[in-house]
């Protein structure tokens, strides 16, 4: 079957789940009956103060969208893409308007829950897909307070029957979901609804059952998850969490499974974090919602430090007050690869509460063109031969996956007295260019110097064979690659010492001093960082080393280490101001 019949039948496919998805939420309100709370959980979801002022003044930013329509409800908003859609029918602006908490907060939550009752309540419009559902279903319970305040009692027996409705919904279609956080989502929000409301208490037993399920097969040994993308496994932590605490407030214990995969998961995201709180940004993923990471670890009361080994395919170093994320693994491969990145042996870099290094993350909320470039090694800190990732995106039924990537990558990681280190390699531009890229990190034990070698090279015979035949074909002009260096839009970075050095001074007063040795030809180019939340990418700036493989093996070796004027440490006021004032 050709790619074209099979993107045909995919869409026939989701035509048809969604379809059917309709039918079953009609179905589910036929006979699904809920009169109030047999208890009401504790609101956990975060939300923001700020962003719930800017709903009320109507300012409404989904999906990197911004629409600014003041006097238009929120149901009858232009809808520019999926992305804006699902996070309306997602709810989680229910949790920025809880933050704000006033009358004005109170009465907008209220209106745009009860016509999206009236508009979507009988299956119709966007919404009802599994894991919208249950991310839903969580809002609502977390909110009923702010919901049910001073409503009529008609408009309380709509909103009891549309949480029944989507109970009822969710029992029949949460296999449906996608494994992973879809389902995860899915199944936390059924187990929310039949823990917190009278009279769906059967949904407990077998949905407890099928979280633990889940675990075992979604969280891998070391914690991991099969998308490798940091932030999405918060997310799934925050909801096991979420539904560990429901279940011990109704005087339940969860599954063995459910207990398990809270144990595995915890000291990989510890790992996963940087000196700043902020997660690792790779693979699709952010720095993740300022607090949630902090409030779900310290709200799972197992003891868990971070992991001295690989965690789901990263290496951490740590010493002093800087702190090191090596990817060094390959990347997702299948389905688990459509937001995955070409990004193996990059590494980001924070000193103290400050990023300095960084990859330029994840281009979704701001199109395609912005989501494949930031999938390309080149938006990744690491080596990259010109106009060449190390894994290439092909599109398939499902999107655009990652292909031909890495599949061998040893890596060495360890410490001692001096510090700590990370080797590893990949043969991503093995098959074509017959060279491997190998890469050396070593972080002095005080945390002030950081150290690096890249080596491009030919190192078996076979190898050498496949390199000689590019050369020919390329009438002997080698191969250029560069390695970049992606800094933080904070960095301010100047080239300095007559062009062999650049200078990164950090707004908490440190200066780091980059310096390469070697004939590699050093530039400082423009960058980007694509963030989430924002309207469009930030602009930013690169380090970017050059050099050509002419014969066998070339390598460029550089130097990252603090000014010596530069204290151990530095106290950040201006950061503590700032968090101040956005409490």
């Amino acid at each position: 079957m050709g790619i074209g019949a099979q993107k045909t039948l995919s869409h026939e496919l989701g035509q048809r789940v969604s379809f059917m998805d309709r039918v079953h939420a009609r179905l589910s309100g036929m006979r699904s009956q809920v009169t109030g709370f047999v208890y009401q959980p504790e609101p956990r979801s975060m939300g923001s103060y700020a962003k719930g002022k800017q709903l009320i003044a109507g300012n409404f930013q989904f999906g990197g969208h911004l629409v600014q329509q003041p006097e238009t409800p929120l149901w009858d908003l232009p809808i520019p893409d999926a992305a804006f859609g699902d996070e309306l029918n997602g709810f989680g602006w229910l949790d920025d308007l809880a933050a704000v908490g006033d009358g004005p907060a109170r009465k907008l939550a209220q209106q745009w829950t009860m016509t999206w009752i009236a508009r979507h309540g009988g299956g119709r419009g966007g919404g009802w897909s599994p894991d919208l559902t249950g991310r839903r279903l969580i809002r609502w319970i977390n909110h009923a307070i702010l919901l049910l305040n001073g409503q009529t009692s008609e408009n309380s027996d709509r909103y009891y029957r549309s949480l029944a409705q989507q109970t009822a919904y969710l029992g029949r279609r949460w296999s449906t979901a996608s494994p992973g956080l879809p389902r995860f989502e899915a199944l936390t929000g059924l187990l929310y609804a039949g823990i917190s409301l009278n009279g769906l208490e059967h949904f407990v037993e077998p949905t407890a059952k099928a979280l633990a399920r889940e675990c075992d097969v979604e969280i891998d040994q070391h914690g991991g998850i099969s998308t490798r993308n940091p932030e999405e496994l918060m997310e799934v932590f925050t909801l096991l969490c979420w539904a560990r605490a429901a279940l011990s407030d109704a005087g339940r214990a969860p599954e063995e499974g459910h207990r398990g995969g809270l144990e595995r998961i915890a000291p990989t995201l510890r790992a996963l974090r940087h000196m700043d709180g902020g997660l690792a940004r790779f693979h699709g993923g952010g720095r993740g919602m300022e607090g949630q990471l902090d409030q779900a670890l310290a709200s799972f009361d197992a003891v868990s430090r971070p992991s001295d080994k690989l965690a789901m395919g990263y290496a951490r170093l740590s010493c002093g007050r800087t702190s090191v994320v090596v990817d060094v693994s390959g990347p997702p491969t299948h389905k688990s690869s459509l937001n995955a990145h070409a990004s193996t042996l990059a590494f980001e870099l924070t000193s103290a509460r400050r990023p300095v290094i960084v990859n330029c993350g994840s281009g979704m909320p701001f199109g395609a063109d912005w989501r494949r470039a930031g999938r390309a090694t080149p938006s990744h800190s690491t080596l990259s031969i010109d106009g060449v990732s190390s894994a290439r995106l092909l599109g398939s039924a499902d999107g655009e996956v990652l292909t031909n990537g890495p599949k061998k990558v040893p890596v060495q990681h360890g410490s001692d007295a001096t510090g700590m280190r990370v080797i590893g390699s990949h043969d991503g531009y093995l098959a074509e260019f017959g060279l491997t890229h190998v890469r050396k990190l070593d972080l002095s034990a005080d945390g002030r110097v950081v150290s690096g070698e890249d080596t491009l090279g030919a190192l078996a015979e076979r190898d050498r064979v496949l390199f000689e035949g590019h050369m020919d074909r390329t009438a002997l002009k080698g191969v250029n690659f560069s390695v970049r260096f992606h800094l933080h839009p904070e960095v301010d970075a100047s080239v300095d010492m007559g062009g062999s050095a650049v200078s990164l001074a950090l707004k908490s007063g440190e200066v780091w001093v980059f310096r390469p040795s070697g004939a590699a030809q050093m530039a400082l180019e423009p960058s980007v960082y694509l963030e989430k939340g924002r309207l469009k990418p930030r602009a930013s700036q690169q380090i970017v080393l050059s050099s050509r493989v002419m014969e066998y093996a070339a390598q460029v070796s550089w130097v990252l280490a603090k000014a010596q004027d530069t204290p151990s440490y530095l106290r950040d006021f201006e950061q503590d101001l700032q968090l101040a004032m956005d409490q």
